[in-house]
């Protein structure tokens, strides 16, 4: 009979604790709540469900964000929403999960997108391409990546401090490990001729150590740039490698 009692009891503040999510204003929440470097316009709806006509953060801008509460990973310590918006062009879906604590996970993410809708988040001036998501798992803390797993493509990929021409396309395969997250990183289209692999440490530092050979297709000015990175090996492979802190 206790346990029953406190088995209703549970249910009956469960539901209690679900009916005052689902009608509290989303607008009021943001207010409360929100950080200061999280902009959003046109909120409207609830807590549980709802929508914003615009988001920027950190340099990042989507248009059109919905979002949906999974109500039963209450009960996980997350608050978890299946979200949707759009970037200048394409698309963003996927779970985002509210620790307690102030991490964030990201979970079930598919997206494609310009990668100048990302050039401030990342300080590439310039940036331009095109990218496309599917990450299974994606941690935050503190902004710094502590566990991801998942795959990036970027086409048509162009960074001006390193060739205004299209430097190709790349293949970026996350997975997490002890240490913090890895990336393994390959070229997909024979611009140039690149494989290496990617650190991220949860002191935001990072670095890629990789093998880069020009082909027939690499740009003349690509090419000269190159040759500054130090003598060939036996398989005309250079070294290249960068480092610095997120």
């Amino acid at each position: 009979m206790i346990d029953s009692r406190r088995a209703l009891l549970l249910a009956a503040a469960l539901t209690f604790v679900v009916g005052v999510v689902a009608l509290f204003p989303a607008r009021v929440a943001y207010r409360w709540a929100a950080p200061s470097q999280l902009a959003v316009s046109g909120i409207h709806g609830t807590v549980w469900r709802g929508g914003a006509d615009a988001v920027a953060s950190n340099g990042v801008y989507l248009r059109d964000l919905t979002w949906t509460m999974k109500p039963l990973r209450l009960i996980t310590g997350k608050a978890v929403y299946r979200v949707k918006a759009s970037p200048v062009s394409g698309f963003v879906e996927g779970d985002v999960g509210l620790g307690f604590g102030g991490s964030v996970v990201v979970s079930d993410l598919a997206a494609s997108l310009p990668l100048s809708a990302l050039a401030g988040a990342l300080n590439i001036r310039g940036l331009r391409g095109e990218a496309s998501l599917e990450v299974e798992r994606l941690k935050l803390r503190d902004g710094v990546p502590v566990v991801a797993d998942g795959t990036v493509q970027l086409n048509n990929l162009v960074v001006p401090r390193i060739s205004r021409d299209s430097i190709g396309g790349y293949r970026v395969e996350f997975f997490t490990q002890d240490s913090g997250v890895t990336a393994s990183v390959e070229d997909t289209d024979d611009v140039v001729d690149l494989a290496g692999s990617l650190q991220v440490h949860e002191d935001r530092s990072f670095q890629f150590l990789g093998q880069v050979i020009a082909t027939p297709a690499t740009p003349a000015n690509l090419q000269q740039q190159m040759k500054m990175l130090g003598p060939a090996n036996e398989r005309g492979q250079r070294e290249l490698r960068l480092e610095g802190s997120l």
